[in-house]
């Protein structure tokens, strides 16, 4: 698969997206480049995602001591640095947005205390970061909080907000659009392009509260069981094989998995029979 990318040929008549569809991968992957970062930062970043899964309330400092033990010595400015451009944030009380510029899009958290019985009550949006051999990626996937379902996912090379609505769009068009859509309070979803369109599609847009760690518990489940039963154990090469690799994992994980949140169903059992 590795040599399919190289098929795609740039300022021709046909599209990047229909030379994909031709080729059989996905449009994103077709503008994967190893990131420029050095091989011990990559290996900074891998050992800092794996140490955020279980201790997500450890900030720069601690990330510092934590390296500093596993052998590692950087600064808190090149921790912090990595982090962001991981996308991670430790889970702590933060300041006040209400002094911010995307006040405005931050919207209630509407699922406490809320008895959800059926699919497409509510769904749940997040972004993560992916190590591979020789860079990285981001995942976005949106998870059915009823069956645990992944409804919707996609791989990409940056944290663009668009990127999140393409995975929203394409998901109620493979199935039906939620009555709930919670996310946390990312830029990705703090902002016009995100809460006009979850506005016009008259879906209720639902944020995790700032420093809640169990807000958006079901897809941060979703990543630790991605993470730990794949991605570490198979880091990928290229951008193609990455998404080969997660779609049968994310095919596994809904209709092979039981889960025991779901009385120990398969996901797809649940979301099938009654979306």
């Amino acid at each position: 698969m590795k040599e399919l990318r190289g098929y795609i040929a740039k300022g021709e008549k046909i599209s990047t997206r229909a030379q994909c569809e031709l080729i059989g991968i996905n449009r994103s992957t077709s503008y994967y480049k190893p990131v420029g970062e050095s091989s011990e930062n990559l290996e900074l970043m891998r050992l800092m995602d794996e140490h955020n899964l279980e201790h997500p309330t450890h900030g720069v400092l601690q990330m510092r001591d934590f390296l500093f033990l596993a052998g590692f010595v950087a600064n808190p400015k090149r921790v912090r640095r990595l982090l962001r451009l991981m996308g991670i944030e430790a889970i702590y009380p933060k300041r006040n947005l209400s002094k911010l510029g995307h006040a405005k899009y931050i919207k209630p958290y509407l699922l406490r205390g809320l008895k959800i019985t059926r699919p497409n009550h509510v769904w749940g949006i997040d972004i993560t970061y992916i190590p591979m051999r020789s860079g990285f990626m981001y995942l976005v996937a949106i998870i059915d909080h009823y069956s645990r379902y992944i409804v919707g996912w996609d791989v990409f090379n940056s944290l663009d907000a668009e990127n999140a609505l393409s995975v929203l769009k394409k998901a109620i068009a493979r199935n039906r659009k939620p009555e709930i859509i919670n996310s946390d309070q990312g830029s990705q979803f703090t902002c016009a392009v995100w809460t006009e369109f979850v506005d016009n599609e008259e879906i209720k847009a639902s944020m995790d509260g700032k420093g809640r760690a169990t807000d958006n518990i079901f897809i941060e489940r979703f990543w630790r069981t991605l993470k730990q039963d794949y991605v570490y154990l198979n880091p990928e090469d290229n951008g193609t094989n990455l998404f080969i690799g997660l779609k049968k994992f994310i095919e596994y994980y809904n209709t092979q998995k039981p889960h025991q949140g779901i009385g120990s169903a398969l996901p797809v059992s649940l979301y099938k029979q009654a979306a």
